[in-house]
């Protein structure tokens, strides 16, 4: 209550300003211009070549880390219903795939509470990170642009952002008067793979000549998605066989079991949202106001039994969340550009259903976090962006098997981020303070949780430099050192997942987890050809992982509650730990046919993860080599892909080998209009129905990504 009436007078003081400026008959504007280090919603097309995300604009070569954009045609051939899945073929990124509802970005080997993803520059606000099975609370289907940012930048947001930070930009609070008194965006698509019907409709209506009022909606419904071979894995087909002979007379049929095929039950969903945002937009700066609803029911891929004994569910969840955002800002003159503030407050909640549709388990989620952004003038080269931002969450489970005690995390956080210009030599450094205090306060009597808080500061830095070689070549340099609190599953967690099928123990005795990273940079972008590529190298102390441990030690963390243990017990547990890897980015322009350009594009990625005298980090991606051909013109444009993801055989003790796998993919893209940006794209995927599971997932045995993918979108712009 206390900062949510903080963040009202804050917007309450801006207001006189803009009104100000809206009053004054000569510079009042019919259509204001996005400021320009801001995206323009789709709504004037800023390059892709430009990063957004990071508090200062810059060309993407001037980054002082990996970086990766998704925006236009691309993302509208590479659409997909979760984020995850969208952004899975930039480079160093992959995805959980927990199933096709629930797959998040995972950044160079990072996941859950190490990768944040942000719905215009704030979270998501939902349960995501605390597991596998938890969707993230932002739709694709809205999105204009993502941008993936990793290394120093991405300590403005939270020195949890270790792998990276994923910011998802939307219109819905508008950032411009539209010329024309309105605009309208809209996308629809079919995919074979799953019977996908979906579609997401925004507008923008002047009601002034400063006053714009937005109103968005998505739908999308999926059957169970089909598959190109078995549900099960090799090693669990055999081990479900095995079983079927050991036990003939079990209660499951595991031969049945080891022979599906075709297609992946229970993994169906159904999601809608609705939004409307209003915003007043002047020359001297903008203020909105926003409001969003979310609804999703979906399906959990079985976990089947391999055992005789074994239970198996078919979880799904219901999810609900409904949230309201603030984004304000003013221009500023002197020393400061402008002071930006962007808040949001979200109640959430998901039931985890039961086979007869009862809710075993609840959660509930109400945070907020707001940031107020001071934005510095560009002087002798030397520009710069500080702030504060606040996040609070109150977080329940409820029912048999709520593996967490109600708690409470508040986290304030200072940050900076400058940057130096001398002629071809750029640098860079930045600074987060951050004080963060974990409460567990069950109002239970449920003796195993701990009953107390954790409190933990941290300091985090950065610093980098980058020379330019020539007009189009440039390498750099970067250093960081971070430390990350402990979240609250980490610490609290001390009962059954049936999401991940694992009882969870946490440790409330864990220190902050400290990392050094280095990363080197080479980025060339010239007449016909673009590279960018980046090595790293994380060595960690005090490395929060989860391992499978005794039965015996979570059974006597159970026993205070009387409870059993019938699930596989993992640990959190810390450790030293060491991270590696590289990845490329390529293109170049093979030759000019006609009104034709012939391009030609690469990505290569590596992440090799150790934990220091134990052995391999769990779920890491392998190697991967995608390569295209594209053949672009002002109104059509086809392009043919092959993608090689190598075999996984560096796991943890309790992981199986994931095998690789090889996917062709095509598309075709037409946009017949010149005068607005409608256009039709149809798409192949996984021509060649192959059998593809990815290491990087929980259920990589028994859900395998989607078989052969027809897809048809359809996106309108007026």
């Amino acid at each position: 209550m206390r900062t949510t009436l903080l963040i009202g007078a804050a917007a309450a003081a801006l207001i006189p300003t803009l009104a100000h400026a809206s009053n004054d008959p000569v510079t009042a504007p019919t259509s204001a211009p996005a400021p320009a280090d801001t995206p323009t919603d789709g709504q004037t097309d800023t390059g892709k070549d430009i990063i957004v995300t990071g508090v200062i604009a810059r060309g993407e070569k001037d980054v002082l880390s990996g970086t990766s954009v998704l925006s236009d045609k691309e993302l509208t051939r590479d659409l997909k219903p979760t984020i995850g899945e969208t952004l899975a073929k930039l480079p160093g990124v992959s995805a959980s795939s927990f199933g096709p509802n629930a797959s998040k970005p995972i950044l160079r080997g990072f996941q859950g509470d190490r990768v944040r993803v942000l719905s215009d520059g704030i979270g998501a606000v939902d349960v995501s990170n605390t597991s596998a099975d938890h969707a993230v609370v932002i739709d694709p289907l809205l999105a204009d642009r993502v941008e993936v940012l990793r290394g120093p930048a991405a300590l403005l947001y939270g020195s949890s952002a270790v792998g990276g930070v994923v910011n998802v930009i939307d219109s819905r609070i508008p950032r411009t008067v539209p010329d024309k008194g309105y605009r309208l965006n809209g996308i629809a698509t079919y995919g074979s793979a799953s019977n996908e019907r979906s579609g997401g409709l925004a507008g923008d209506v002047a009601l002034t000549k400063n006053v714009v009022f937005h109103v968005d909606g998505s739908y999308l419904q999926t059957d169970d998605l089909k598959i190109g071979g078995y549900v099960l894995s090799p090693i669990a087909r055999a081990q479900a066989n095995a079983a079927a002979l050991a036990a003939p007379n079990d209660p499951i049929d595991f031969a049945a079991t080891a022979r599906l095929k075709g297609t992946l039950p229970n993994s169906a969903a159904k999601t809608w949202t609705a939004g409307a945002g209003l915003a007043l937009i002047t020359d001297g700066g903008s203020l909105g106001v926003a409001y969003s609803h979310y609804d999703s029911l979906y399906g959990i891929p079985i976990r089947y039994a391999l055992n005789p004994g074994d239970e198996q569910e078919a979880p799904r969840l219901d999810l609900v969340q409904n949230r309201l955002d603030l984004r304000a800002e003013v221009n500023a003159t002197g020393f400061l550009k402008s002071i930006r503030l962007r808040a949001a407050a979200a109640q959430y909640r998901h039931f985890e259903l039961e086979e007869d549709n009862s809710i075993g388990t609840a959660f509930y989620n109400k945070g907020i976090e707001a940031r107020l952004e001071l934005l510095q003038s560009t002087r002798g080269g030397w520009s710069g962006a500080s702030g504060v931002q606040f996040f609070n969450r109150d977080f329940n489970v409820v029912g048999d098997e709520a593996f967490l005690p109600r708690n409470n995390t508040e986290q304030v956080g200072l940050f900076t981020l400058q940057q130096f210009e001398f002629g071809r030599f750029k640098a860079e450094a930045g600074a987060r303070y951050e004080q963060t205090n974990l409460t567990a306060r069950t109002l239970t009597d449920d003796l195993r949780f701990f009953r107390g808080s954790r409190s933990f500061s941290s300091v985090s830095a950065s610093a980098g430099a980058s020379y330019g070689l020539s007009d189009d070549w440039r390498i750099g340099l970067n250093v960081s050192r971070t430390e990350r609190a402990p979240s609250d599953e980490e610490l609290f967690a001390n009962g059954p997942h049936a999401g991940t099928q694992a009882y969870e123990l946490g440790n409330p005795n864990f220190k902050l987890e400290k990392s050094w990273g280095f990363e080197a940079t080479l980025h060339g972008h010239g007449p016909g050809y673009s590279i960018d590529a980046s090595a790293y190298y994380n060595t960690f102390s005090n490395y929060i992982y989860d391992a499978q441990a005794p039965q015996a030690t979570c059974e006597a963390a159970a026993a205070p509650s009387g409870r059993t243990v019938d699930l596989p017990c993992f640990v959190y547990t810390q450790a030293n730990a060491r991270y590696y890897g590289f990845e490329v980015d390529a293109s170049l322009k093979l030759a000019t046919i006609g009104a034709f350009a012939i391009n030609a594009d690469g990505v290569a990625d590596y992440v090799h993860a150790n934990i220091v005298n134990v052995g391999p980090v769990p779920r890491i991606p392998p190697l991967r080599l995608l390569g295209g051909i594209e053949a672009q013109s002002d109104r059509l444009s086809g392009r043919i892909e092959v993608e090689h993801v190598f075999d996984q055989n560096r796991i943890a003790a309790f992981e199986t080998p994931t095998s690789g796998y090889t996917m062709v993919n095509a598309s075709i893209n037409i946009a017949p209009w010149s005068s607005n940006k409608t256009s039709l794209t149809l798409s192949a995927n996984n021509i060649f129905d192959v059998d593809a599971r990815r290491a990087s997932s929980v259920l990589k045995d028994f859900a395998p990504l989607a078989g052969r993918d027809i897809r048809v979108t359809l996106k309108v712009a007026l």
